[in-house]
């Protein structure tokens, strides 16, 4: 398959569950087509106000507000202007279908995008949050004849093969399925960042210290760089793609 590049995506919508997972999953490629001056329109589902383990000091009115304090921090760091938070309940989007495709629909009529970037069929982790996301997606894509390409957030065989017992440690999956790694070859976009790209990248996730600090204390600077460093993507099959039903809500 021939390799894509940032600059061939022309217009991006990047749509993702939770503050963060932008970043994660795509914040290098946003980040060097906005430097190209390439239009990128992020957007965060939800505010990710139930992300945290200790809803004592972190309350969800508290958490959401810092959170989005911290996307705004993360979007300047990588140069994007454009991000919208849609307010949907964090733990809850799949019992918000109606609502979330709607939102989806409207952005995509809007933006006009060449290229939406956002999680496969597995959610990346399997969270019903992303995998709702997913789904609203791909069925507003399919809707509209399949126009733009849309590109699913993927991991590769080699970084399963290096880096999957270190997050059964540090808790990234939410089921008991694991995702199923892509060659390289088969990959429509492989990024991988080294020198400023990785830093800024590095740079928008400390800004996001809520949800990063945690994992970045955890392992080696090192490690944790070669694990975010690379960003891989396939193109969605044809017709509408096989969905993960929706499971029991979690929170994130």
């Amino acid at each position: 398959m021939a390799a894509i590049r940032p600059r061939d995506l022309g217009t991006i919508l990047s749509v993702w569950a939770h503050p963060d997972d932008e970043t994660y999953l795509a914040g290098g490629v946003m980040a060097s087509a906005a430097a190209l001056g390439q239009r990128v329109v992020c957007v965060s589902a939800s505010a990710g106000e139930r992300g945290t383990d200790d809803p004592s000091i972190w309350p969800p009115d508290r958490l959401g507000r810092v959170r989005r304090w911290e996307a705004a921090a993360a979007m300047a760091v990588l140069g994007i202007e454009e991000h919208h938070h849609l307010g949907l309940p964090d733990g809850a989007l799949a019992e918000n279908d109606e609502d979330g495709r709607a939102r989806i629909g409207e952005l995509i009529d809007e933006v006009q995008p060449d290229t939406i970037l956002t999680f496969g069929p597995d959610g990346r982790t399997f969270h019903p949050d992303h995998v709702a996301v997913h789904r609203w997606v791909t069925e507003e894509w399919a809707a509209r004849g399949g126009g733009p390409r849309l590109l699913y957030a993927a991991t590769t065989v080699a970084g399963l093969d290096r880096f999957l017992t270190l997050e059964e440690d540090l808790g990234v999956y939410m089921s008991d399925e694991r995702p199923v790694g892509v060659h390289a070859s088969d990959l429509a976009l492989h990024f991988c960042l080294t020198g400023p790209e990785l830093d800024q990248k590095l740079t928008a996730l400390r800004a996001m210290a809520t949800q990063t600090a945690g994992a970045m204390a955890a392992i080696p600077a090192a490690t944790f760089s070669e694990i975010v460093a690379e960003e891989a993507f396939v193109t969605a099959p044809p017709g509408r793609a096989r969905v993960v039903e929706p499971a029991t809500v979690l929170e994130r």
